[in-house]
């Protein structure tokens, strides 16, 4: 099958078949076309528009494609055009987890009577399970659907389990080993089953020396061992060592994908959850919190500078040089917060200490502020403002030095206290340090031209 590219031509072909109720041309296009790629369709159609394309599909490829939405459009989609029977009827074929992510979003009556409609009950009390445990611990990531056999049974055994529950499992990636208690021993690879001979007991075959999760580990951490271990899926544990569920790489790649979408937001200085096609209202809320913080630390800066007035009026030169110490000061708090931020997302027990984070940036700092010093006081020099000299070389130091200072600390305090330590790398920071290099420059010029 060739790689499907959304176009604006055959988004028109597709509104024009759903007007004229084209049925044979919907159904011929879509039987060619990737879940994904039908999902990528319906964001670009309007709900109604939507839910009759959608209707075009089998229920199977139906629970796919939703599978492939984005929770809130999902969300949207399903409370806007599905019946609470429509829903049942989908959850039944979704993964246990994914069946999870989606009732997690509507309201505790629909999840109830979605739950009481569903045909397969394993699946209801597999989603009754995972309901208990947050989404960004290994409990909210794992699904249920496994294969796993008993350490005392044959490979024949075990063969014949494979067949039985794999119905049931989109993929096998190996087959995990517990014991009379359900307890996780090991892990057989497929290849070793099928080189192995019938009589040979699972016990023999068994790899021990296995990587695993418990139920509380944190998604991050989750993510981190499963990058370093190059591995495809992770058993995961309760606190008795009980197999409990499985979590296979593409629901890491979400988690993933979806934390860096929410660092990035923060980070842009965007409160909460905001997409392009959000109410106005709801882009504006999002938006309007870090904008009112910008206003005031301008304000803030402004109030600075009036307390210099009489600096100012005496030596008008000063104020060209305002914008110089407000912007350095931003940026490099800016940079230096990004890899405190990055450093702190990859912790190990080989991280830097606190003392020794301080003194590497602040070495890097003095460098730089060294070299922009003078580039800019040599510019000082040239234009006629001699007097000025100093006065700018220091202070692009001193703001430099303040602002690394700051970009190092103010993340760190953060995540002591558990707040995101991305905000530090947005507005708040780039505000901040406004201030701080505003309000140093003027301080040094009210020494040095006393």
């Amino acid at each position: 099958m060739a790689t499907f590219e959304l176009t604006k031509e055959f988004l028109d072909q597709i509104n024009q078949a759903i007007e004229s109720s084209e049925k044979v041309y919907i159904e011929e296009v879509l039987q060619d076309l990737y879940p994904p790629d039908i999902a990528s369709i319906l964001y670009e159609l309007s709900g109604e528009r939507a839910h009759i394309l959608f209707n075009h599909l089998d229920t199977e490829k139906g629970a796919e494609v939703l599978s492939n939405l984005d929770s809130d459009d999902l969300k949207r989609f399903i409370k806007e055009q599905f019946t609470i029977e429509e829903i049942a009827k989908y959850v039944n074929l979704f993964d246990s987890d994914d069946a999870v992510d989606l009732l997690n979003e509507q309201t505790i009556e629909v999840r109830e009577k979605v739950i009481a409609l569903l045909e397969d009950r394993e699946q209801a009390r597999f989603i009754i399970d995972l309901m208990h445990y947050p989404e960004d611990v290994a409990g909210g990531l794992m699904q249920k659907e496994l294969v796993k056999v008993f350490e005392d049974q044959t490979v024949s055994e075990c063969v014949e389990e494979i067949r039985d529950q794999a119905e049931s499992v989109d993929k096998v990636y190996a087959v995990y080993v517990v014991d009379k208690e359900q307890k996780l021993k090991g892990i057989i690879s497929l290849k070793d089953i099928v080189l192995a001979r019938k009589n040979t007991k699972v016990s023999n075959l068994l790899d021990g020396d296995i990587v695993f999760v418990d139920t509380t580990k944190p998604g991050e951490e989750v993510a981190e061992l499963m990058q370093r271990y190059d591995l495809e899926a992770i058993p995961v544990v309760n606190s008795l060592g009980r197999l409990m569920g499985r979590i296979t790489i593409d629901d890491v790649v979400d988690f993933i994908t979806e934390k860096a979408e929410e660092d990035f937001q923060v980070m842009s200085g965007l409160t909460g959850e905001a997409e392009e096609d959000d109410t106005v209202w709801k882009l504006a809320k999002s938006r309007l919190p870090w904008l009112v913080v910008g206003v005031v630390g301008s304000l803030l800066a402004a109030t600075v500078i009036k307390g210099f007035e009489s600096e100012l009026a005496r030596i008008t030169a000063l104020a060209l040089f305002i914008p110089i110490m407000g912007s350095t000061g931003g940026n490099v708090g800016i940079q230096t917060s990004s890899l405190i931020v990055q450093s702190l997302a990859e912790r190990s027990s080989l991280s830097l200490t606190l003392w020794q984070r301080l003194i590497k940036v602040l070495q890097v700092a003095l460098i730089n502020g060294v070299v922009i010093g003078s580039l800019a006081g040599a510019y000082v020099y040239f234009i006629g403002d001699p007097q000025l000299f100093w006065v700018v070389c220091l202070a692009l130091l001193a703001v430099v030095l303040l602002s690394s200072f700051m970009g190092t600390i103010t993340p760190l305090i953060l995540d002591r206290f558990g707040i995101n330590p991305a905000v530090a790398s947005g507005p708040f920071i780039t505000t901040a340090n406004d201030l701080v290099g505003i309000g140093t420059y003027f301080m040094i010029a009210h020494l040095l031209l006393k």
